[in-house]
C-alpha cells in the first residue's frame, strides 16, 4: 500500500511538472546565473524598433528601450539596422542587437558577429552576481575602466561591463575587419547610463 501511495505521489508531481514545462502561457521565464559563462536561451528573437519602451515577452529587460538607433550606429561609426532582441550570450537577459552594412548575412542576434553592436541590460538582484561571474571568467582579462557607473571593466577583447547599482549594462562594439572597439563602447556607455 505505501508502495502504491509513494508512486502515486511521485506520477502526480511529474505530472504537474510536465503540465508546468508545457504551458504556452505569457509568463516569465527566469535564468539563474551561470559560473562558466554559459547561459540557458532566455527568450525567442523578436523585432523590436531601438526606440521603443515595449516590454519583452519575458520578465528580462528589455534592452533595446535604453538605446537609440542613432547611438549605435554613432558607436560603429556608419549606419546600422533598428534594434533587434536576441538571448544574451553571457548575462541570461536579452541583447539588442544592431548590424553594420557589411554584416555577415543571415543574421542571428543570439550570437556575437561581426559588424554589429550588441546592448545587454541585467536588471535585478542577479545583476551584480553574472557581472562578477563574468569578471572571473577565465576567458575574460578585465581591465578596470573608471568612470562608468559603479564600477567597469574591458573585457580584455570585446565588451565592455558596468555595474550600477542593481543593474549590470555590457556593451560590445564590433566593427568589420577590425578589432573590437573599446572607445566605441564606452561613448555607447556614456549615452545609455543616464537612462538606467
Amino acid at each position: 500500500m505505501r508502495t502504491r501511495l509513494a508512486g502515486l505521489t511521485v506520477a502526480l508531481g511529474v505530472a504537474g511538472l510536465l503540465a508546468a514545462c508545457g504551458s504556452s502561457s505569457s509568463s516569465s521565464t527566469t535564468t539563474t546565473p551561470a559560473t562558466t559563462g554559459s547561459t540557458t536561451p532566455a527568450a525567442s528573437t523578436t523585432t523590436v524598433p531601438a526606440t521603443t519602451t515595449t516590454a519583452a515577452t519575458t520578465a528580462n529587460f528589455n534592452s533595446c528601450s535604453v538605446v537609440t538607433q542613432a547611438e549605435a550606429a554613432s558607436a560603429l561609426g556608419q549606419s546600422v539596422t533598428p534594434g533587434v532582441l536576441g538571448n544574451a550570450t553571457v548575462e541570461g537577459g536579452l541583447a539588442c542587437v544592431f548590424y553594420g552594412p557589411s554584416s555577415p548575412t543571415p543574421t542571428t542576434p543570439n550570437v556575437a558577429q561581426p559588424d554589429s553592436v550588441r546592448v545587454v541590460v541585467v536588471k535585478g538582484p542577479d545583476a551584480v552576481t553574472w557581472y562578477n561571474n563574468y569578471k572571473a571568467s577565465p576567458e575574460v582579462r578585465a581591465q578596470a575602466v573608471t568612470g562608468f557607473g559603479d564600477q567597469a571593466f574591458w573585457d580584455g577583447a570585446a565588451s565592455l561591463s558596468v555595474l550600477k547599482g542593481d543593474t549590470y549594462l555590457r556593451i560590445a562594439v564590433a566593427p568589420a575587419g577590425a578589432v573590437p572597439s573599446e572607445s566605441g563602447a564606452e561613448q555607447l556607455a556614456t549615452a545609455i547610463l543616464p537612462n538606467l
